[in-house]
């Protein structure tokens, strides 16, 4: 414990004495925060579709090939909405946005659950590389435009019955006319708007601009189960 203290007291220090904060975040942070991926949440929030398809955890379920489009955006809505579109910020972001609001900083995170901006964080300052639960794009990325899903999920969650959405609800592209996907990355047709080259852009400005500076590099949360390899081209 003495260790453990001694370490948090370094970090404060690091921190106060920084001129630029670049945080590098994954998923162990909104784990840490409270976002619950199993357990009693888990089992009461998904009951039915626990007992209709056996999911554990919400991780796993989250790959689960379903049959139609009906059931994968029943599934998804609740997810969304759990995850994404829950008011309260958890309470870690706001600690951490507590000691770095006054600090110029970066936040470069593969997390698709807009924590940051709810804790605070200004969202230009707030690169999400691997998407964000909000958005839906065309499942064969024939454009490149992102659609907002807040009202579309909470029509989804009106009208779910038998863990399933009406036909008519299911996302079309209006391009293509094929099937929508939830703007994560996961495989080559992840799609990168001008809002998400706008971020890199503006990541790369701040690391040129912390250049030979006293720059901290925070890396909180981050494993090797997330892919985070990427290109940027500007």
């Amino acid at each position: 414990m003495e260790n453990y203290c001694q370490r948090i007291s370094e970090v404060k220090e690091l921190i106060k004495n920084a001129d630029y904060i670049l945080i590098g975040a994954g998923a162990g942070l909104s784990t840490a925060a409270g976002l619950e991926y199993t357990g009693e949440s888990f089992e009461k929030n998904y009951k039915e579709f626990i007992e209709k398809y056996g999911f554990q955890d919400l991780y796993s379920a989250s790959f689960y090939n379903f049959n139609t489009q009906e059931e994968k955006w029943a599934f998804f809505a609740k997810m969304i909405q759990l995850n994404r579109f829950n008011k309260n910020p958890l309470k870690l972001y706001q600690d951490i946005f507590s000691l770095l609001k006054e600090k110029e900083y970066f936040v470069i995170t593969t997390n698709v659950d807009g924590q940051f901006e709810k804790a605070g964080f200004e969202k230009e300052k707030v690169f999400e590389i691997q998407g964000d639960y909000a958005y839906l794009q065309c499942e064969n990325a024939c454009h490149d435009k992102l659609y907002y899903n807040y009202d579309l999920v909470n029509e989804w969650l009106k009208n779910t019955k038998n863990c399933k959405i009406p036909s008519n609800l299911v996302p079309k592209c209006p391009v293509c006319h094929g099937n929508m996907e939830m703007n994560l990355r996961k495989d080559a047709n992840f799609v990168q708007d001008e809002n998400w080259y706008n971020k890199a852009k503006a990541y790369e400005q701040f690391l040129d601009k912390s250049e030979d500076k006293n720059l901290l590099l925070l890396e909180i949360g981050v494993g090797f189960n997330t892919p985070r390899n990427y290109q940027i081209s500007i």
